[in-house]
């Protein structure tokens, strides 16, 4: 049968959920309705089967390609979105057979980055993403790719239009991964920057459409883009945050996770998703109303262990408590650590305890109190203002200077090691935060 010519568009859309006994390769048809609707697509009909294992000419069988067929003349469809991954060949005998375009759950999702990339870089990642993915299926439906270039000059062994575009595509992904390498080297400058500057950073995560842009303009007031809808913000959005008793705070609004996340965005994303690899705690929003939460708090997860953020501490922020009538609350460990917050980022209950539990987490390795130093001894001085440790000073009537100082331990043994200078550190209570210390010592 010979290939068809495609239409130039098509948002009425077909779509083909099939349940298949392998666990590993179930999907959700409600979240791929979610998908098809983010995409722009009208879905006009949803056709449904099971197998115990996917057809390798069709994915599904011939009997349920007829019935597909049967709907796309009826309807009209322009689009059959199928909610699996399909291979290169079934796409393509898809497309012969049901005579419109077929697109799996891997493109409909690089569709809908596409569409929500907003920065230069993201559209640089969203491109090359899209680029690896349809290096193995440009057979598909372009009758043209397959011939072989004549006329005068052109004729004889040449390169057929299929191999010339193969490889400008190549081309093309290796001038995409030498401009992102650029951007992620300024990433990296900025975060050591961060570093030395010793500002905390704090990465927001979790499962597309977990509230997590929504708990980041309650947090920063940031006025970033939110919507009811998969994906609703791609590119992500680094803000300043105060707390009490830590200062300020880089928080980070990263892009939205999802079962099978396609590997080519993951792989393009990854530079971006390095700010995860690079926070002092993550803070993983989950929706505590979705009864599949388990289920997507492992695929964050997963995601994360890609990226290489497996390590990387967690605060669980239980998002939406307005829906399930729950009480805002912070759960601790058995060593006081805060493990789990609960809030809504909607009507902004139990934000001021969230804060609190990112300071706790914050200060938990922390010492602060105050340090008084002779005028003699301003070089100390200078090395704790360079670090950024000083909270605030006073001078006292001898013109000694006396420092409120908040610090990490190892930075507080390296001054000490630095200058030859002995501190006595006093622990005291300071209303159930943990780790926090007053140093109480003058220069020997």
């Amino acid at each position: 049968m010979p290939l068809f010519d495609r239409p130039r568009s098509g948002e009425q859309a077909l779509l083909v959920h099939i349940d298949l006994y392998s666990e590993g390769q179930r999907e959700q048809l409600q979240e791929f309705e979610e998908l098809a609707e983010s995409a722009g697509a009208t879905v006009l009909e949803t056709i449904t089967g099971s197998r115990d294992r996917p057809d390798p000419r069709y994915f599904v069988g011939s009997g349920k390609v007829d019935e597909i067929h049967q709907q796309v003349k009826a309807l009209d469809i322009e689009l059959v979105l199928f909610n699996h991954t399909l291979s290169p060949s079934q796409e393509r005998n898809l497309e012969a057979k049901l005579e419109c375009r077929v697109l799996d759950r891997t493109g409909l999702i690089l569709d809908i980055f596409a569409q929500r990339a907003r920065s230069f870089e993201g559209k640089l990642q969203v491109e090359l993403a899209q680029l690896k993915h349809l290096s193995t299926r440009l057979v598909r439906g372009w009758t043209h790719l397959e011939r072989q270039k004549g006329g005068i000059g052109l004729r004889g062994p040449g390169e057929t239009q299929l191999e010339t575009d193969r490889r400008l595509i190549g081309d093309r992904i290796k001038q995409l991964k030498r401009r992102l390498e650029k951007y992620t080297d300024q990433r990296h400058l900025g975060s050591r920057a961060r570093r030395r500057a010793m500002v905390p950073a704090v990465s927001l995560v979790g499962y597309t459409n977990a509230g997590k842009s929504t708990l980041f303009n309650r947090l920063t007031d940031a006025g970033v883009y939110v919507a009811d809808q998969l994906f609703a913000t791609l590119d992500p959005t680094l803000r300043r945050l105060d707390l009490q008793g830590v200062g300020h705070v880089v928080l980070a609004d990263t892009v939205g996770f999802i079962r099978h996340l396609p590997h080519d965005l993951v792989e393009a994303f990854r530079s971006t998703l390095e700010e995860t690899c690079e926070a002092d705690v993550l803070l993983h929003v989950i929706d505590s109303h979705d009864h599949e939460r388990q289920a997507y708090i492992e695929q964050v997860n997963n995601v994360l262990s890609q990226v290489g953020a497996a390590d990387t501490p967690q605060i669980q922020v239980f998002n939406k408590i307005d829906l399930t009538g729950s009480e805002a609350k912070i759960d601790y460990d058995d060593q006081g650590v805060p493990v789990r917050v609960w809030v809504s980022a909607i009507t902004g209950e139990g934000m001021d305890l969230l804060g609190q539990a990112i300071s706790e987490f914050l200060l938990r390795d922390k010492v602060q109190g105050e340090i008084i130093l002779a005028p003699a001894l301003g070089n100390i001085r200078a090395a704790l203002y360079e670090m950024g440790a000083v909270i605030a000073e006073e001078t006292g009537k001898q013109g000694e200077s006396l420092l409120n100082i908040l610090l990490s331990r190892q930075d507080f043994a390296r001054i000490q090691k630095k200058f030859s200078i002995e501190l006595e550190i006093n622990p005291v209570e300071s209303q159930g935060k943990p780790g926090n210390q007053t140093i109480s010592a003058s220069n020997a």
